[in-house]
């Protein structure tokens, strides 16, 4: 009876004690890092730089936040966990392993790499700067204020960089990425790579870009929109290498639309596609009301286009915008294996192919001038005029079209 006695009491007791560990399960980490996309790992001095600046926050970044931290510093400066996990009711120590163990086998220097990414998108956030992440020396372009660009291992990075800002598009950003276009064209590269600072591949437009009104008035804004937009487009359109888009994080509007003049399109599992644009008063752009139907369908590209349908990334690619969708844990190490093996193949075959994949169906060059004969058809009426297949750039990208 005394043994019984025993056994019932230690039951009763392992029943009361998992009543409080059952909610200290550390949930899996879906915090993204947008690491380097060079993957060529921070210097000590900059590693150094990042500890220091993770002083400075004023704001407490979370417990996800905080063990992540913890966790690309021990993979950074240890190596792989290796120690034994602790026992179930050391519950800190126990979140940290769990997170320290779940970086695998990611290289120290990768580590050290993610670990600046991260505490430069922490400042960032906090409207400081986030100088911290590593750039390879000899790597930068000529200065941008809204960019990064860098070139390593023949491939030309081009990162969307206002991540306190989920990268939104301003007015000069344009201009910027129409020049480090033109730039990568002729550099010693042989793939061009779009992708995002933070946690967000691109926000669409900076609302900021309908508040400044020149001496023109609305009509001089949408006409010097509708220009700059036009020649926008015709930089991709016309860009000779490959272009690759590494969708880090959700993408609207615009960061979206273009999505179709790219050439391979990779995306975490965490990024969404979403084009508002009829409850917005616009029209699409990117000549997206050309490229959209030929990659989905004429329903599906209407249900984006014009009915504002929020594609998640697995949707996006079933139906073929994005090539390949990866776990958010291992998107930035997968992606950047592949890309920078697709760097080393010759680049001959990679062009020829840049330029017929940019001819038109009846064999004739897919130009702006091509593009903007296309048929205006009014499809549906509000406010504002909304069309299916304009020729997107040629409408007014700023201000919607009366």
């Amino acid at each position: 009876m005394a043994g019984v006695a025993l056994k019932t009491l230690a039951a009763r007791r392992l029943v009361h004690l998992s009543r409080f560990v059952r909610p200290c399960v550390v949930p899996r980490l879906k915090l993204h890092v947008a690491a380097s996309p060079l993957r060529m790992g921070a210097s000590v001095e900059q590693f150094e730089e990042a500890k220091s600046k993770l002083s400075t926050l004023k704001n407490d970044p979370g417990n996800e936040a905080k063990l992540k931290i913890y966790a690309l510093f021990k993979q950074a400066t240890v190596g792989r966990c290796s120690t034994a996990r602790p026992g179930m009711i050391d519950f800190i120590n126990r979140a940290k392993w769990d997170a320290w163990n779940a970086l695998g086998d990611t290289a120290q220097d990768d580590a050290r790499q993610q670990y600046c990414d991260l505490i430069g998108s922490l400042v960032a956030a906090e409207g400081g700067s986030a100088s911290v992440a590593a750039r390879p020396a000899g790597s930068l372009s000529s200065p941008y204020e809204t960019l990064l660009v860098t070139t390593e291992n023949n491939i030309t990075t081009i990162t969307l960089n206002r991540p306190a800002k989920k990268n939104a598009i301003t007015t000069e950003m344009y201009r910027e990425i129409m020049a480090a276009l033109d730039q990568a064209s002729s550099d010693s590269s042989v793939l061009t790579v779009f992708t995002g600072a933070g946690d967000f591949y691109c926000s669409g437009n900076d609302l900021t870009n309908f508040t400044e009104i020149p001496e023109g008035g609305l009509e001089q804004k949408a006409k010097d929109g509708g220009e700059l937009l036009r020649q926008y487009v015709k930089s991709y359109i016309d860009f000779p290498k490959p272009l690759v888009a590494v969708v880090n994080g959700p993408a609207v509007g615009v960061s979206v639309t273009v999505l179709g003049l790219f050439d391979l399109v990779y995306a975490t599992e965490r990024a969404t596609f979403h084009t508002p644009f009829s409850q917005l008063g616009q029209s699409a752009e990117g000549c997206s009301s050309y490229t959209f139907p030929k990659l989905m369908g004429h329903a599906k590209a209407c249900e984006m286009l014009l009915f504002n349908k929020k594609l998640s990334a697995v949707q996006a690619c079933h139906l073929g915008l994005v090539t390949e969708v990866f776990p958010d844990s291992t998107f930035q190490t997968e992606v950047w294996t592949r890309l920078k093996s697709y760097a080393r193949l010759p680049p001959n075959e990679r062009f020829a192919y840049r330029r017929y994949r940019c001819m038109a169906t009846d064999g004739s060059s897919f130009t702006v001038s091509k593009v903007s004969a296309l048929t205006r058809t009014p499809t549906m009426t509000n406010k504002y005029r909304v069309y299916a297949f304009v020729p997107s750039y040629a409408s007014a990208v700023f201000y919607p079209v009366a």
